[in-house]
């Protein structure tokens, strides 16, 4: 019996040892994709989203594009909860997560992809890029606070 109440014990002082910035950095990613879904899907309403679902199954691109953005959505959540338990994978997989939905944010905005599914409007290259910078700044923010504070640097280096 005092075995459990040790390893109980213990569990509840890793999850206390959780710094503040990593703890607000994995909430905010948990929130703002959750969130994102669903004022997306209160904006579209029923009948716009199942219109959306079934324009994104009318091509293979398309198809492709909508799994993948699907597919993100499920790791950025489940790096938010790894890094939350400490695992270094979990703030890269972040990272590499937002590099490459910026870069194709970018390819698809300026017009070199042909599925235009998440684009951003914009009539020059300079508008475009300034649109986006603006739409992951809060992701950028997130980055920071796994990288910049010492306590989250100091979290993610331990064995």
């Amino acid at each position: 019996m005092s075995d459990v109440f040790r390893a109980g014990k213990n569990m509840i002082s890793t999850r206390a040892a959780i710094p503040v910035p990593v703890l607000i950095a994995g909430s905010a990613i948990i929130a703002t994709r959750c969130l994102s879904v669903l004022l997306l899907a209160n904006e579209l309403g029923y009948e716009e989203l199942a219109d959306f679902v079934h324009r994104s199954a009318q091509a293979w691109d398309s198809t492709l594009i909508f799994i993948a953005s699907q597919l993100i959505f499920f790791i950025e959540l489940r790096c938010a909860i790894v890094l939350m338990r400490g695992s270094n994978r979990g703030r890269w997989g972040y990272v590499i997560t937002q590099l490459l939905v910026m870069l194709y944010m970018l390819v698809a905005s300026i017009g070199s992809i042909y599925t235009e599914i998440f684009s951003i409007d914009g009539d020059t290259n300079g508008e475009i890029i300034h649109s986006l910078l603006t739409q992951k700044f809060p992701d950028l923010l997130i980055m920071l606070l796994l990288f910049v504070p010492a306590s989250s640097r100091k979290f993610f280096r331990k064995p």
